[in-house]
């Protein structure tokens, strides 16, 4: 292990610093070397680290808590923790051999990687694909937080899990990895695309196929519509919706019956599908979206102005998703998680749900999304459940 940290330190002295943007694996690698990033388990796994953003661990336990909270200026998530409830160290659950987080409660984990950030860094965290298609609520804390999801430039510290599983019971352990952090260098907001840059994009058919975009006003946002069609075929699939009584779900199983846990929606000649409040529902985009290399893109929250819904938990999109070295052309669609809030809401197919928000990254990634050998799982995806589950 000392010969690969030396070896690592080694092609961290030799490569250039990069320039303002998303920072790519190869810059995240140094970030390792130089203990910007550590853990407190061994070492960080090679396999955790993606085009454009790191894997975060759990930690050793879990500690059930009644509602969700920010520890705010000048105080500890410990500490803010003990002050709910005195007893909380009493009632941690050990995650080492594996436990259950039930559904409808709130658990905050300390997480392994722990962050030494310099000034012209700041970090944003987002769930994992896999976790946002479970339905799991996971939001990133950091000691003196004022923000959900957000490391401030210059943070050293411990980083901490919120976990709410909203429609299944989950068994996780130390190690699982439900969330995922992205670096930004010099800036605390996007490097914005110009207006020709974006253009030339979607002329060449890198965004989207050619003559499929609806693009918004501004550049580097793309506007995003649901598929209730599919195939338009009577019977066809077009998304699914949980079931409400199920077994437990272990995220280290990859064998799961689909039926056993959601409901299929299926194409019945209406465009259309009224979204239950408090339901929770898996349902794809009408385009076929791509991030070419040099960029990477985020799902921006909801807007109630669009809806009284929201269409996702997770929103990190890595260089080269969807993205066809030989054509350039988009291949993969969004996969949706919908919820509607308060009131029955109607869907409509073709009908607006969201925006993708493209941006620079500061060096091309030395790895893209879907590469052979990357352990890519929702590459070139249609309608596509959690790994968890078996395909049907």
């Amino acid at each position: 292990m000392a010969e690969a940290v030396k070896q690592l330190d080694t092609e961290a002295q030799n490569r250039p610093r990069v320039a303002t943007g998303v920072l790519p694996c190869q810059e995240i690698e140094d970030m390792v070397a130089n203990t910007e990033i550590s853990t407190l388990l061994g070492a960080i796994e090679p396999d955790q680290i993606q085009p454009a953003s790191i894997d975060l661990r759990l930690g050793d336990f879990a500690y059930p808590v009644d509602s969700s909270f920010l520890p705010g200026r000048d105080m500890e998530v410990v500490r803010k923790m003990k002050q709910f409830d005195p007893y909380v160290e009493r009632f941690k659950i050990d995650l080492s051999e594996g436990a259950m987080l039930e559904k409808g409660r709130v658990y905050v984990v300390p997480l392994l990687e722990e962050v030494n950030l310099k000034s012209d860094v700041m970090a944003f965290a987002n769930p994992k694909s896999s976790t946002g298609r479970l339905d799991i609520l996971t939001r990133l804390i950091t000691d003196e937080g004022t923000a959900f999801d957000q490391v401030k430039r210059g943070y050293k510290g411990k980083l901490y899990l919120e976990i709410a599983p909203r429609s299944f019971s989950v068994v996780v352990k130390t190690g699982t990895r439900l969330s995922q952090l992205r670096f930004r260098k010099s800036r605390t907001t996007p490097l914005q695309i110009a207006g020709d840059e974006w253009k030339q994009l979607l002329d060449a058919g890198e965004i989207v196929p050619k003559g499929e975009v609806r693009q918004s006003a501004e550049p580097g946002m793309l506007e995003f519509t649901v598929d209730l069609r599919g195939d338009g075929k009577e019977g066809a699939l077009i998304g699914w919706r949980a079931r409400k009584h199920t077994t437990r779900i272990d995220l280290e199983r990859r064998d799961y019956d689909p039926l056993d846990f959601w409901e299929p929606i299926r194409f019945r000649k209406s465009s259309s599908l009224i979204l239950d409040p408090d339901e929770f529902y898996i349902l794809m985009t009408k385009e076929a979206i791509a991030v070419p290399p040099d960029y990477a893109a985020e799902m921006l929250p909801y807007d109630t102005r669009a809806g009284e819904f929201r269409v996702h938990y997770a929103g990190f999109f890595d260089p080269g998703f969807g993205w066809d070295a030989k054509t350039g052309a988009g291949s993969s669609r969004g996969v949706l998680e919908v919820r509607s809030h308060e009131v029955p809401f109607l869907l409509e197919h073709g009908q607006t749900v969201g925006w993708l928000r493209y941006e620079r990254m500061a060096a091309r990634p030395a790895r893209l999304y879907g590469q052979e050998g990357s352990g890519s799982n929702y590459q070139h995806q249609s309608l596509k459940l959690a790994k968890q589950f078996l395909s049907r």
